[in-house]
């Protein structure tokens, strides 16, 4: 028999336990992430406040962009719980199911623009090992993104 750990097996601040409240609402249950990061209640702010400023509206990276890298990333690390999530936030964002679907074969699939293609080729070089992020990628990057736009891909791929 496993033990499924609550909210109240642990002394989480109020403010944490109205977040768990919320879930349940929204999700039918707290996610587990959640509960294992609030056991550190400054990190899981910090990491929240950074979330929001990367995921804020006046973002150069428009917001289903935003979810297609995470997902990205999320797959290339293998989080089965993070591509559900970001892929659950991505549709309420519009990314439409066959972009979700072909993901992994974006740079041949005509569902993704130049600019989705080359925000995920560099989403893949920064994160898996066996590949770099080079001249020729940065100057693909230049062509559909600003410097600042390419900062802030940066600190979401590195979230």
């Amino acid at each position: 028999m496993s033990y499924v750990q609550t909210p109240t097996d642990f002394p989480y601040p109020w403010y944490l336990r109205l977040m768990f409240r919320l879930q349940r609402r929204r999700y039918g249950r707290e996610l587990e992430p959640v509960r294992l990061w609030a056991r550190m209640p400054a990190v899981f702010l910090a990491m929240s406040a950074m979330y929001r400023a990367l995921d804020r509206k006046s973002s150069r990276i428009e917001p289903g962009l935003r979810s297609l890298i995470q997902v990205r990333v999320s797959q290339i690390n293998g989080c089965d719980f993070c591509v559900d999530l970001n892929s659950f936030l991505g549709l309420g964002r519009g990314v439409v199911e066959d972009k979700l679907r072909t993901l992994p074969l974006f740079e041949d699939s005509t569902l993704f623009s130049e600019r989705d293609k080359a925000a995920l080729t560099y989403a893949e070089a920064a994160t898996r090992s066996d590949l770099r992020v080079d001249a020729a990628l940065m100057s693909r990057l230049r062509r559909q993104f600003d410097d600042q736009a390419i900062v802030e891909l940066a600190a979401l791929i590195a979230y």
